[in-house]
């Protein structure tokens, strides 16, 4: 393999990087902190949720990097993927827990939201949590659960980069060709 494709993949692996360290670091650090420095439950929604509205622009960058070079890496790859035993599959389950990382991404900034809405002091904030209501403790609780399942989604991503990486060695690809190619020829006849 001769062609390099250090841009895109090094978008893909920083993007990767960033949005399982960030997550992990605020499951742990930011809403570990929150809950020593805030002396009720208010108060430690107001730091939890302040952390993580400053973290979100990164982390959407982050993840558009991922995205960018993963669909970048996918193309340069196609060959691969279409021939290679075991590619494919690899691929199809990183692309399923990809799509997971993303949902459960998404679904904890629309939780995030709302506790943070619900715990702001600014009227203005506090106008529009009266419009849309919410059960708060029900929200923290799920908002927990899936502040844990992004980081180790991304967790899963990194082991299945690990995987591919070790689906492009020489001595991977070209009996994984030949596999593939045998197999296919035994399908036709």
């Amino acid at each position: 393999m001769s062609d390099r494709n250090t841009v895109i993949r090094s978008l893909h692996d920083v993007g990767l990087a960033a949005w399982f360290g960030g997550s992990l670091m605020g499951a742990v650090g930011l809403n570990g902190a929150a809950q020593d420095e805030g002396s009720t439950e208010t108060s430690r929604d107001r730091i939890s949720s302040s952390g993580w509205a400053k973290w979100t622009p990164v982390n959407a960058a982050a993840i558009g990097a991922h995205l960018f070079g993963g669909g970048g890496l996918l193309a340069v790859n196609a060959h691969r993927v279409a021939t290679q035993q075991g590619v494919g599959a690899s691929t199809a389950a990183k692309t399923v827990v990809t799509a997971a990382a993303l949902a459960a991404t998404a679904y904890a900034r629309v939780l995030g939201k709302k506790v943070e809405l619900a715990s702001s002091t600014d009227p203005a904030d506090a106008e529009q949590a009266e419009k849309h209501p919410i059960d708060l403790d029900k929200a923290r609780q799920q908002l927990t659960a899936v502040q844990w399942a992004v980081p180790a989604l991304t967790g899963c991503l990194v082991v299945l980069n690990a995987l591919h990486g070790e689906q492009q060695r020489p001595m991977e690809q070209i009996p994984g060709m030949w596999e593939r190619a045998r197999s296919m020829t035994h399908l036709m006849q």
